[in-house]
């Protein structure tokens, strides 16, 4: 269980299960050949045989006065089917897991969704006789305003441009989403929300309408939770490599040039939501692009 502080803040990863060997689908450019050509990668993100690395986890959060959770991963018993078979109807212990980094269900008081694609919104539901109620049912759960819009507008019926089809993100709407709105505990915030005092979000537009990062400040330290404004470390190397997910791809290399390069050189904290290895480090300047430092 990886685990970081800054300052008075804590924060511990919690995988729920493997990307190794799928980044390739996710990132069409970075194939083996040229992920092998970024040696940094390796071994931390990469395999020898430019096999890339990664998670889907969630990151829990203890501030003094707070339990967050950051983007809820898959989840059990949801139909994926239309998206990604081996990603339907999973069976996982991810929630004794947060339990035992000390966040049972009930201690929750904050769930933050960076974004509404599947992977991150999953156990913000689970299956109780044969409904969908709210995992967390003490907690706030924080929705993007702009990206809530985005996915549940009549608009969104139509053909999706992000590589998700409109008929898939409705299932994803009405299982993992649209409960915690019917139980009235959603809370639609803006993109520079401040949650509390060490807590607030950073627009990273591009991957979706409304996609938000997550930004950690306490005692003169600092972190950032990426979210999917990046899927991996190479395209801190090459930052116009995108996402079959993108829901505008130039938008999208914006962000990612933007953000790296007002981080580069900073003592800021990037943890990568879906990076494998450690997870985190700090970014570097390398030649005309980035690296992560760990």
């Amino acid at each position: 269980m990886k685990q970081w502080t800054i300052g008075d803040v804590t924060v511990t990863a919690i995988v729920e299960t493997d990307l190794t060997g799928i980044l390739d689908v996710v990132i069409p450019q970075a194939t083996r050949a040229a992920v092998k050509q970024i040696r940094w990668l390796i071994p931390h993100f990469a395999g020898e045989d430019g096999v890339m690395s990664g998670w889907i986890q969630a990151f829990a959060i203890r501030t003094p006065t707070r339990r967050l959770v950051v983007d809820t991963c898959l989840g059990n018993d949801k139909d994926r089917d239309l998206v990604l078979p081996a990603w339907s109807r999973l069976q996982t212990n991810f929630l004794e897991r947060l339990s035992d980094a000390g966040f049972p269900p009930d201690a929750v008081d904050t769930v933050m969704c960076t974004h509404m694609h599947l992977d991150h919104v999953g156990w913000n539901t689970r299956l109780e006789r044969g409904r969908w109620v709210p995992t967390f049912p003490n907690a706030r759960y924080l929705f993007g305003r702009i990206e809530f819009e985005h996915w549940t507008k009549p608009a969104a019926a139509g053909a999706s441009a992000d590589g998700m089809s409109a008929e898939a993100q409705t299932m994803v709407n009405d299982d993992s989403i649209l409960p915690i709105v019917d139980a009235g505990l959603a809370t639609f915030v803006e993109s520079e929300h401040a949650v509390c005092e060490e807590i607030s979000l950073l627009p990273s537009f591009g991957h979706t309408p409304g996609h938000v990062s997550v930004r950690i400040r306490s005692k003169n330290s600092s972190a950032i939770i990426s979210g999917d404004f990046i899927h991996h470390p190479c395209q801190m190397a090459h930052p116009e490599w995108g996402s079959v997910a993108d829901s505008d791809p130039e938008q999208a290399v914006a962000t990612r040039r933007r953000l790296f390069a007002e981080l580069a050189g900073t003592s800021t904290l990037f943890i990568g939501t879906h990076f494998g290895g450690p997870t985190a480090g700090t970014i570097v300047r390398d030649g005309a692009a980035f690296r992560l430092q760990v």
